[in-house]
């Protein structure tokens, strides 16, 4: 029996070399793909979809674009996959792990091809990374106890972070609004307590940052507009059992007397449910379903103010901010913890009414205005933004701050180079190629400014072999300038995060020898 009838018609099989030149084909692919949006002069991509509607989305976060595409190429996934953890993890470096992971595949690939074992160069590699992780972590500024010195740090990491997004023309704005919503946070990473609220028109410019919680939502018709020391009670409950809405339910009646007598009792029924809710003592009413006439006109006479049909997550927000439960039955209201904030009131943003809560139990809880010309625009800022938020989040918890503009990148190269010219055998083949690919990331933000990348780079060389140097690159000028003068800053946890996962990702990737395709499944009846 032939071998090659282990696998059902139609499944494929790729080994030793061809498996890998797959693998590095597609890898490199997607790092070209991302590579061109990195930096502060990197571009954006307009990604369209096939669904319906065609929907457009303009980006230039590393994430999003890898996110949307559908790629059949395993190799290409694995580096999908780093970038979405980097999303997750760190927020931002999304980019960069991915062209760091393609560039150490690229050297790795010259490496296979001139006979050395795929566990050769992976051996090589993790000493590499070891290597520059250690020397990054000599190298970092901790400003945790000096106040001043900390945010002027955090201004700086969220300029750098923003200046590569759409948002760069107005950094220092946004930079601004970012480090005080954060800042309000005190330490914590839940980033559930600042709420970013988009509403097209104005400029980017006009966006603000607004003390407590604004809930997209109006207030309803014959209702007090404005409510002092409101107690809340949050509820995802039907507030329309006052019709019969069984399906298929059908009522006889014998005379139009019942159906009054029918009517009655259904809003009897209901009746008796908003006197249980206003039993709680309450002055505001929020719902997570709609709230039909009748029972809004029982709220508005006991001078409740009833909202209904806030979106899901304006609503646990709202219960996480103002302290309160989200409650769905109203049997005993000794159990329902209630939310409270100083004052309920109706705002204006652009054309809308919104409902402004201010002054609420928690006292981190903020909300971004986001203002701008197109929802598309507003999408990326709103990307940005996040991007800005999260890195920030983590280094508050984590103060470590390195300098940016690709000097993180040249202090590790050097340090590996050093390791390579140490280690005998081929494995600092390997660790020489680790250097290679690092410096590929400034190569790539110089390329991407439309600089001469090969001449900048010899110069941050030469600049970094004398000691403690800051050199670094300076897009905006075109040429080698002090990262600590120009205030450009990078979280330590997020460079860590590109550094591990990208060695990692190649790693994985290098490891294959083997690509096995199943077949695709057939109908029934064909």
């Amino acid at each position: 029996m032939a071998i090659d009838k282990i696998f059902k018609d139609e499944a494929t099989e790729e080994k030793g070399e061809r498996a890998r030149m797959a693998s590095f084909i597609g890898a490199m692919a997607i790092a070209d793909l991302v590579k061109t949006t990195l930096g502060p002069k990197g571009m954006d991509k307009i990604l369209q979809s096939t669904g319906r509607g065609h929907s457009v989305t303009v980006t230039n976060d590393g994430a999003t674009i890898l996110k949307s595409l559908h790629i059949d190429n395993p190799a290409a996934k694995v580096l999908v996959d780093i970038s979405k953890v980097q999303d997750d993890e760190v927020g931002d470096g999304t980019t960069s792990v991915v062209v760091l992971a393609g560039e150490l595949l690229r050297e790795a690939e010259k490496l296979v091809n001139s006979k050395i074992h795929p566990m050769t160069i992976i051996s090589g590699f993790r000493m590499a990374s070891e290597c520059a992780r250690n020397v990054l972590e000599q190298k970092v500024v901790d400003n945790k106890q000096d106040a001043e010195k900390f945010r002027s740090d955090l201004m700086n990491i969220a300029r750098t972070t923003l200046s590569s997004k759409i948002l760069s023309q107005d950094k220092e704005h946004f930079a601004k609004l970012a480090v005080d919503a954060v800042m309000r946070l005190k330490g914590s990473t839940n980033l559930e307590a600042i709420q970013i609220i988009k509403k097209p028109g104005g400029s980017l410019k006009d966006s603000f940052l607004d003390e407590g919680f604004i809930l997209d939502k109006k207030i309803g018709v014959g209702q007090p507009k404005r409510i002092e020391n409101a107690k809340i009670l949050v509820a995802n409950t039907a507030m329309d059992t006052d019709k019969v809405k069984i399906y298929g339910a059908r009522v006889r009646v014998d005379s139009m007397t019942k159906v009054a007598d029918l009517e009655a009792a259904e809003k009897g029924k209901m009746r008796e449910k908003v006197q249980k809710i206003i039993s709680h003592g309450i002055n505001c009413f929020v719902n997570r379903q709609l709230i039909y006439n009748f029972p809004e006109e029982l709220f508005a006479d006991a001078g409740i103010l009833a909202i209904e049909h806030a979106d899901f997550d304006g609503i646990e927000r709202l219960g996480l901010v103002t302290g309160g439960e989200i409650a769905s039955t109203f049997d005993n209201p000794e159990s329902v913890k209630l939310g409270h904030c100083k004052l309920i009131e109706e705002i204006m943003i652009g054309e809308d009414k919104l409902i402004h809560f201010s002054g609420v139990e928690m006292g981190q809880a903020c909300t971004i205005v986001l203002r701008g010309a197109s929802p598309h625009v507003l999408d990326e800022a709103e990307r940005s933004l996040h991007d800005a938020l999260c890195v920030l989040s983590q280094t508050v918890n984590d103060s470590r701050v390195l300098l940016g503009g690709g000097w993180p990148e040249m202090v590790m190269a050097k340090a590996v180079d050093e390791l390579a010219k140490k280690t005998p055998g081929k494995r600092s083949h390997a660790i020489e190629a680790f250097t290679r690919a690092l410096l590929a990331i400034p190569t790539t933000i110089a390329d991407n400014a439309g600089l001469d990348s090969a001449e900048l780079i010899a110069q941050l060389r030469a600049e970094h072999h004398k000691e403690e140097s800051n050199a670094g690159i300076d897009v905006i000028s075109g040429s080698v300038g002090d990262m600590a003068e120009l205030g450009i800053s990078e979280s330590f946890k997020v460079k860590q995060a590109v550094l591990l996962s990208a060695t990692e990702a190649a790693e994985m990737i290098l490891r294959v020898d083997e690509i096995i395709t199943c077949a695709p499944r057939r109908r029934e009846g064909m």
